[in-house]
């Protein structure tokens, strides 16, 4: 039998319970409690004897169908929708760190992710052991038994490096140790996580998902495979449930951090769901003709993108996202100073943070995201005072290097 699309697997999913009208999206159920028609159901229900709906800081019915929509999407276990991409990130950790663990990652990490590594995770007593993840010796030697993950983003914001993820999901699973990738550059749309051996996925849906920055949004997919008796944490849970970690997720960690979806934001993002396909597509392909073309505009030092030939990580990247690898690109001046004139004279492209917004915006990162670091910091991690960041949306490729051409004119 012919695999059902993912679009149509979206489109046909049936709500859990019949709509008294018929609605044809799912309505926001704008609640906070629920009332049970006795004392023992209300007590099946808080025991998780049952599914029923308690509070909407716990499950709340908008924001799971949002969620089962992921789940059927992306062919995951269990999927936990959060009110921010670090939120994810952040639930994520909490349950799987603990006090003198040791997690393994790259310093080519977004400003806040380090931030959260170093400075929250780190004063909890988790040591962060920074290595160059596209070394698999390099990773394997600061791998231990008190490693509780290795952590990726899977295209670097903004150093856009790009790991080999099955090389790198071999190292982590043979030392018995889960591989947590942050997917927001490509959307599980066009990318399959766990065909690479992602164990868990974190993702912005602020993002693609949004529907064109209408929200913030975070996901946590979890696709079920790792054997979680291998974690010294979550051991204890790994023979009462198919996946120890969504289950101390789903029962401890989120409730406690108060950090779940509301549901208007599930609304929204649940209809961009519908449209994901369609428009990454358009945006990844504009991304790849607007680096092809920045490349031979006087003024621009150079352009990096996994989709040009000539980039380093090309065909790693072909193998992994496509011939588009994502609707963001990086490109350098001559100078902080040739950058900000730059960027001023701008007339089309927004000067905004976000990324994958229908418009397309341009930042300075050693600025802004990492304005607040040391000039050290900004170094061990590739940010340079010469590079932009551009997120490509859905204007016409050629009014947004009339823009960019106007703008390095000057």
């Amino acid at each position: 039998m012919k695999e059902t699309k993912y679009e149509t697997k979206l489109l046909e999913l049936p709500y859990p319970k019949n709509d008294a009208y018929g609605a044809l999206s799912m309505p926001v159920y704008h609640a906070l409690a629920y009332e049970f028609e006795t004392a023992e159901e209300m007590e099946a229900a808080f025991c998780g004897l049952t599914s029923e709906h308690t509070y909407s800081r716990v499950t709340n019915p908008t924001v799971q169908y949002f969620e089962e929509r992921v789940r059927v999407g992306t062919g995951a276990h269990g999927v936990t929708a959060l009110n921010s991409g670090m939120a994810a990130i952040s639930n994520t950790f909490f349950t799987l760190a603990w006090s003198g663990c040791n997690l393994v990652t790259s310093r080519h990490l977004f400003g806040n992710t380090y931030s959260f590594f170093v400075n929250t995770l780190g004063a909890f007593g988790v040591e962060i052991r920074f290595c160059d993840l596209t070394n698999a010796e390099e990773v394997a030697a600061c791998i231990d038994g008190n490693t509780c993950a290795v952590f990726a983003e899977v295209i670097t914001n903004p150093q856009m490096e790009v790991v080999d993820l099955l090389t790198l999901a071999a190292v982590a699973h043979e030392r018995n140790v889960p591989l947590i990738a942050d997917t927001t550059i490509i959307p599980f749309s066009a990318f399959h996580a766990s065909d690479f051996g992602i164990d868990i996925d974190v993702i912005s849906s602020t993002k693609y998902i949004s529907g064109g920055g209408t929200s913030l949004g975070g996901l946590i997919i979890d696709y079920g495979k790792f054997d979680w008796s291998h974690s010294p944490k979550l051991k204890p849970f790994a023979d009462a449930s198919l996946s120890a970690f969504h289950f101390k997720l789903r029962k401890e960690i989120h409730r406690n951090l108060g950090a779940y979806m509301t549901p208007e934001v599930a609304y929204m993002q649940s209809l961009g769901l519908e449209t994901l396909s369609v428009r990454y597509e358009r945006q990844a392909a504009g991304c790849q003709e607007v680096a092809e073309r920045l490349q031979s505009m006087l003024g621009v030092v150079s352009v990096n993108y996994p989709g040009l030939p000539e980039n380093p990580y090309h065909e790693v990247s072909k193998r992994q996202f496509g011939t588009n690898p994502g609707a963001m690109l990086t490109f350098d001046l001559d100078s902080r100073e040739r950058c900000y004139d730059f960027m001023n004279r701008l007339k089309l492209i927004h000067r905004a943070t976000n990324l994958f917004d229908n418009r397309t915006l341009i930042i300075h990162p050693a600025s802004t995201i990492y304005g607040t670091f040391t000039p050290e910091q900004r170094a061990e991690m590739d940010i340079h005072d010469t590079s932009l960041r551009l997120s490509v949306g859905l204007e016409g490729v050629d009014d947004l290097m009339e823009d960019i051409s106007q703008a390095l004119a000057h």
